[in-house]
């Protein structure tokens, strides 16, 4: 069984990044938008993750804990099934204003953990960048209204 660990330090407040992270049924698509282009729930407990490379993961709940700011699931089924299979995402406050995104999956089998890993990565990479993106606020520039001209 291989296990795999990605942290990122995201400049967002831990409640902002959890309110979208801990959504089971739209989260995918929303913390990694252009990664992920498709996520559904099938079924209660179920969802149906559709990347862009046209791959799918249908992907168990196993438990949310809305205090700890974590949910864990399993991949059991679409375009890569492993025979074992457990992550967790888990968002943590550090500061104000400030987090760390952990995602940690154990898999089997062994030859699925690297392709794994590098999607996690990139998928870790796309989660920190997303919510620091929705956490700035918008420029003075782009929070004015465009002046209309009249006359000549």
């Amino acid at each position: 069984m291989t296990h795999i660990h990605e942290e990122r330090i995201v400049e967002a407040d831990a409640d902002d990044v959890w309110a979208i992270v801990g959504e089971f049924e739209t989260g995918p698509v929303r913390m990694a938008p252009g990664f992920v282009v498709d996520s559904r729930l099938a079924e209660p407990g179920i969802r149906l993750v559709t990347f862009a490379n046209g791959m799918t993961a249908r992907e168990r709940l196993i438990e949310v804990d809305p205090d700890e700011r974590s949910f864990t699931y399993a991949v059991v089924g679409g375009s890569a099934t492993p025979t074992h299979d457990r992550a967790t995402m888990r968002v943590r406050p550090t500061t104000a204003g400030r987090c760390t995104f952990v995602w940690t999956r154990d898999v089997l089998p062994d030859g699925l953990a690297e392709p794994m890993r590098q999607a996690m990565a990139y998928g870790a990479d796309l989660v920190k960048s997303t919510m620091e993106e929705m956490s700035r606020p918008a420029s003075p520039s782009a929070r004015r209204l465009p002046r209309c001209r009249t006359g000549t």
